[in-house]
C-alpha cells in the first residue's frame, strides 16, 4: 500500500513535463507590475483545468485558487509579476522565449517567481488527483504588484477581503531550501536645499550638490554602524539615487535629493531608521521622510501604503517549520537545509505586518532574480510541487500526533 508521501512523490515525477510546460507557457506572457491581466487569466484557466475546487480573482486582480474544504487555512503564494528585461544584449536567448532545454526553463520570471507558480499549479493537480479532503483549505494565491510594492497584494487580501490563513508559504526562490525569515526594508527620501548663485561666483551660494555628496558619504559611514541579528544578519543602507540641479548649467545648484534603500534587521523600526538618517545627515538634509506608494491593479483597482516592509522571522522550533521539515523528510528521506532570504517577499505583510507565520520554499536560485539569462531547474519544479502538496498532509499528521 502506498504511503501519502510516495503517492505525492510519484505524481510529482509523473507531472514533471507538465510543470515545465506550464512554466514555459506563463514565461512567454510578459507580466510587468500592473500589467498582469493576460498571465492572470492564463493561470486561472490552468487552475481550472487542474481541477481546483474554486478559482476566482480578488479585488486587486490576483488569482485565488483553492483545494480542499477543511476548517483550517493554509496559503501558498507566488507573485506573478516580473521586473523588466534590462539590457537585452545581456541575454543569450529571448527573455520571453520560455525555452526548455538541458533540464532548465529559460526566461524572465522563471526564478522570480513564475517557477513557484508553476509548481503550485502542479501541487494543486496532485492534491486533486489524490482526492485531498483533509483538515485544510489550501489557498494557492497568484498575486500582483509585488515587484513594485512587496506585500501590498497580501495586505489587500487580509485587510480588504478577510483572508486570514493559519499558516503561509512563499514560493520565492530558495533553491529548495526551507526559509524562516528575512530582513525588512523601507525606502527613504532626503530633500536637500541650497542657495543658487552664478557659477562664476560659487562663494555667493550654497551648493545642494555638495550637501548631497556629504549626505551620501554620511550614509556610507552610517552603514558600518547598523545593528546585527544573529540569524538575519546586519541592517544596511545604500544610496540608490542622487540628484542635484539648479536654475541653469552655469549656476550653483539649489535643489537636491537622495533616495535610500534601507534593510532592517530584527529589532530595527521605521521610526528609528528615519531618526538615524536625520542625525547622520545633520543640517545637509532639510527633510527626511518615507514615501507613499499608490498601487493600481490591472483591473483598475487602487490600494496604497507607506514604503515600509516589516522584518519577520519565526523560530526553528515553530510548528510550521517543523511541519515543513516533516514534509520534506517524508518525501526525500532527509531534512532540508534551513535558512533565510537576502531579499524581500510578500511575507513582510503576511508575517511582518499581520503576524501570520510564514515559511519559504521555492524552486530556482535567489541570485538569478532580476538577472539576465534567468532560468530554473525542472528538477526544482518537481521537488517544490511535491513539497507543497505534502505540506498540508504533514501538518495535519503532526497536529494529530500532538493531540493523541
Amino acid at each position: 500500500m502506498q504511503t501519502p508521501s510516495s503517492s505525492v512523490r510519484g505524481l510529482a515525477g509523473e507531472y514533471r513535463d507538465s510543470a515545465a510546460g506550464t512554466l514555459s507557457s506563463i514565461v512567454k506572457i510578459p507580466s510587468f507590475s500592473g500589467k498582469e491581466e493576460a498571465v492572470c487569466r492564463t493561470i486561472a484557466s490552468l487552475c481550472q483545468e487542474a481541477g481546483f475546487a474554486e478559482v476566482r480573482f480578488d479585488g486587486l486582480g490576483s488569482v485565488i485558487a483553492r483545494v480542499g474544504r477543511g476548517p483550517r487555512k493554509l496559503a501558498i503564494d507566488a507573485h506573478i509579476d516580473t521586473v523588466g528585461v534590462g539590457d537585452p544584449s545581456r541575454w543569450a536567448t529571448d527573455p520571453f522565449s520560455g525555452i526548455i532545454r538541458d533540464g532548465l526553463v529559460l526566461g524572465r520570471g522563471t526564478a522570480d517567481q513564475k517557477g513557484g507558480a508553476a509548481a503550485m499549479i502542479t501541487a494543486g493537480r496532485i492534491l486533486t488527483k489524490l482526492g485531498y479532503d483533509g483538515g485544510f483549505s489550501v489557498y494557492f494565491t497568484f498575486t500582483v504588484l509585488e515587484e513594485d510594492c512587496d506585500g501590498l497584494c497580501w495586505r489587500y487580501l487580509i485587510e480588504k477581503e478577510g483572508l486570514h490563513p493559519e499558516y503561509a508559504v512563499s514560493t520565492e526562490p530558495t533553491s529548495c531550501r526551507l526559509y524562516r525569515g528575512q530582513r525588512g526594508r523601507m525606502e527613504i527620501e532626503a530633500v536637500i536645499r541650497g542657495v543658487s548663485a552664478h557659477g562664476s561666483a560659487p562663494e555667493r551660494g550654497q551648493s545642494a550638490a555638495y550637501k548631497a555628496a556629504r549626505a551620501a558619504l554620511a550614509m556610507e559611514k552610517m552603514n558600518e554602524t547598523l545593528a546585527v541579528d544573529e540569524f538575519l544578519g546586519k541592517g544596511t543602507v545604500v544610496v540608490s539615487k542622487i540628484e542635484a540641479h539648479g536654475p541653469s548649467q552655469c549656476a550653483v545648484p539649489d535643489q537636491g535629493m537622495l533616495y535610500l534603500d534601507r534593510r532592517l534587521t530584527w529589532g530595527e523600526t521605521a521610526e528609528q531608521a528615519l531618526a538615524q538618517v536625520r542625525e547622520s545627515m545633520g543640517g545637509d538634509a532639510e527633510k527626511v521622510s518615507m514615501p507613499w506608494y499608490d498601487g493600481k491593479g490591472w483591473n483598475g483597482a487602487t490600494y496604497g501604503q507607506d514604503l515600509y516592509f516589516a522584518t519577520w522571522k519565526i523560530a526553528e522550533e515553530h510548528p510550521l517549520v517543523a511541519g515543513g521539515k516533516d514534509a520534506y523528510h517524508a518525501l526525500f528521506g532527509r531534512l532540508p537545509e534551513v535558512g533565510k532570504w537576502t531579499f524581500s517577499t510578500n511575507c513582510v505583510a503576511i508575517c511582518g505586518k499581520h503576524g501570520i507565520p510564514c515559511i519559504g520554499f521555492g524552486p530556482g536560485d535567489e541570485d538569478k532574480a532580476h538577472a539576465p539569462n534567468e532560468h530554473t531547474r525542472i528538477d526544482d519544479l518537481v521537488t517544490a510541487s511535491a513539497f507543497y502538496a505534502m505540506l498540508p498532509i504533514a501538518l495535519e499528521e503532526s497536529w494529530k500526533r500532538e493531540r493523541e
